[in-house]
């Protein structure tokens, strides 16, 4: 059953009921925008890590054109998450498949949209194509922004993966030490630097604990990724023009990515798919639609261009 969703109308949201796990129940929520005219589009959106859906102008843009605007917020992430669970983890990715699986049958066998594109964020990324090509979905394209495709940093951090599958088989609650500056949420929030207003609980300024077994089920999803998918439709892969390495609150935390490897992206970018077109703005941060005002602009300047290019006059060929 839908009802007003935290952003208020005419934003809804569906709760699914999942199966539980070790820590007991599980949800997941499905968020949705009505397109003014339909055209029978949908858009399915997957956020990433830390995060939760709350780009209400992403979803306009979508709903403004005619596509019914869907985002998921996975277990244990934003409105799904619960007191007795620990934020964001999972010891395989393939446990997300459920929701997904969820979510897509109710924007196609439900409400009965004919086509339906994914869009997907970060880690999101990193999941949706998973869960796409193992459903061998028929997609009306992909859309990923910034997405996590490999370890950020330098080679010898990648080659610590296989003490991280090692441990995650007999330790896969054990944290892994790390420090988050703040930086990226202040260039973010209204409250701080930013323009965006979202729940500091479920996105916290420092992110969450990250765990081995979390990291090994990420690090062999990279692998799945790395090996080769092969998702119908074209894909857009949008990416900032460099990735950043701030010293401090300076002008890099506005204009580069200061959370993954924008050169790694570009290298696998073209594993996921044989229709792919990568497309990198100057001066975009890691979550491109959030990005300031110019560089943010020719972001959805690529992707109108993108799918009138290469989505709509598809369909419009189907049609004919």
């Amino acid at each position: 059953m839908e009802e007003t969703d935290v952003l208020g109308p005419p934003y809804t949201v569906e709760t699914f009921v999942l199966r539980p796990d070790d820590e007991g129940a599980v949800e997941a929520n499905l968020v949705r925008l009505r397109a003014t005219e339909p055209t029978g589009g949908a858009v399915l959106y997957v956020h990433g890590f830390c995060d939760y859906f709350f780009q209400t102008e992403f979803a306009q843009w979508w709903a403004d054109r005619g596509w019914d605007f869907y985002a998921l917020d996975l277990r244990k992430y934003g409105r799904s998450l619960r007191d007795h669970q620990t934020p964001g983890y999972i010891e395989d990715v393939s446990a997300y498949f459920e929701e997904l699986d969820l979510a897509w049958e109710a924007i196609t066998a439900r409400d009965g949209h004919d086509r339906v594109m994914l869009s997907a964020h970060s880690t999101g990324g990193l999941i949706g194509s998973l869960w796409a090509d193992d459903r061998d979905l028929p997609l009306a394209g992909t859309v990923l922004n910034s997405p996590w495709v490999d370890m950020h940093g330098p080679f010898w951090l990648r080659l610590g993966s296989n003490v991280v599958r090692q441990l995650g088989g007999y330790q896969p609650r054990r944290e892994i030490p790390r420090s988050v500056n703040p930086w990226y949420g202040h260039a973010l929030h209204r409250s701080f630097e930013g323009e965006w207003d979202y729940d500091l609980d479920w996105k916290p300024l420092e992110s969450w604990p990250i765990y081995v077994g979390w990291l090994r089920a990420i690090r062999r999803a990279h692998g799945r990724l790395h090996r080769g998918l092969s998702l119908s439709g074209p894909v857009l892969v949008l990416t900032s023009g460099r990735t950043g390495r701030p010293k401090a609150m300076d002008d890099e935390v506005w204009t580069t990515d200061i959370v993954l490897d924008v050169n790694q992206m570009r290298r696998w970018a073209t594993q996921v798919g044989a229709h792919v077109t990568v497309v990198s703005v100057e001066g975009a941060i890691h979550d491109v639609v959030l990005s300031r005002p110019e560089p943010r602009a020719r972001v959805y300047d690529e992707l109108d261009r993108w799918l009138s290019a290469y989505v709509e006059q598809a369909t419009v060929k189907e049609r004919a």
